[in-house]
């Protein structure tokens, strides 16, 4: 976004308007965390602000203030279509593509004649908004919505709320700041956070130390699954519906375990395959060290994308053929995987 379109941004603002904010499908921590920090300030500004989510998130994101008014577009389709129609704004947050909403809402959105306003860090993004603030290199979303708060000369808005669920999203972005992506412009920014009311060790407890006997014991189910390729510095997971089942499975229960396959030593390039019956597909997380990219892996074989070392997709086979499609493709990355730089 070029310096003239945050000034057509901040003069479109300056009078209340009807806004919608919508994060991706299955929205993680920095989806929400921006959503919220963007419903906070444009409330405090005088607007008629809605979140409207796809669908549901996980339990350990609705701590954060503002979440209890956030409409899931799935279960609360009449009122999120509504907020929608009224709308003369909508900003498109912490995804590239419309079809990172799911096909129901993407419809309903690309009926929408008002502006769309896109904030994004992920690679290749559609051409579907009017202001586009792109940018690959910053660690997250939530740190985009901060310099885009910058940029209309807003930094003095941020406060107790907006603070806690910038950091929020932040930290989970960048694996609690231990990803490359985080940069010291990044610590300086989490550092006024807290100076505007971020509480950094509750916002970790709420995130990471609230989980359930179940999610412990599908972790250990989780391990227990896990493969290593060491010739080709490859690990995978795999989890049934029915693990999933067994150890009474809640949405965000599997957040970040793909991160222990890529912990092990000289492992530069991580999977997980999940079995959802439900959609019939299985759904793919995948993470990588160093020059490795698993947005183009996923983007050429599973119908994905998102950061060079940092990607999702999906299969509409099964499990077992999914996986076999993915150990078939993977020695022909022989050359790139050994030759990643952390290797």
């Amino acid at each position: 976004m070029k310096l003239r379109d945050f000034k057509e941004v901040k003069q479109l603002l300056a009078s209340p308007k009807k806004i919608v904010l919508v994060p991706h499908r299955n929205p993680d921590g920095d989806a929400i965390g921006a959503s919220l920090a963007m419903y906070h300030y444009l409330n405090n500004k005088g607007h008629k602000v809605t979140v409207v989510a796809p669908n549901d998130y996980p339990n350990f994101l609705k701590w954060m203030p503002g979440s209890k008014d956030v409409l899931k577009f799935d279960m609360q389709n009449r009122q999120a279509k509504n907020a929608i129609d009224e709308a003369s704004i909508i900003f498109l947050l912490d995804f590239n593509a419309l079809h990172r909403v799911g096909s129901d809402m993407e419809n309903t959105l690309k009926d929408f004649i008002g502006n769309f306003i896109m904030i994004d860090h992920h690679q290749q993004p559609d051409d579907i908004a009017k202001y586009l603030f792109s940018d690959t290199s910053i660690c997250s979303t939530c740190q985009m919505v901060y310099h885009f708060l910058e940029k209309l000369d807003e930094v003095t808005a941020i406060d107790n709320e907006i603070a806690t669920c910038l950091y929020t999203g932040i930290m989970t972005d960048t694996g609690s700041f231990r990803f490359a992506s985080t940069t010291s412009v990044t610590h300086r920014i989490i550092a006024d956070l807290i100076d505007n009311g971020a509480n950094n060790a509750s916002i970790h407890n709420h995130v990471y130390d609230t989980n359930s006997y179940g999610r412990l014991q599908l972790l250990g189910c989780a391990l227990s699954n896990l493969i290593v390729i060491h010739k080709l510095k490859t690990a995978y997971i795999t989890l049934t519906q029915k693990e999933l089942d067994e150890f009474n499975y809640q949405k965000g229960d599997t957040e970040g375990v793909v991160n222990y396959a890529l912990s092990v030593e000289n492992v530069i390039f991580a999977a997980i395959f999940i079995e959802d019956v439900e959609q019939k597909i299985v759904k793919i997380s995948l993470r990588s060290k160093g020059s490795f990219s698993v947005n183009e892996f996923a983007r050429n074989h599973f119908n994905g994308g998102g950061h060079d070392n940092a990607a999702g997709g999906r299969s509409e086979v099964s499990l077992d053929a999914t996986v076999s499609k993915f150990l078939k493709i993977l020695p022909g990355y022989k050359t790139e995987l050994l030759n990643s730089y952390e290797a």
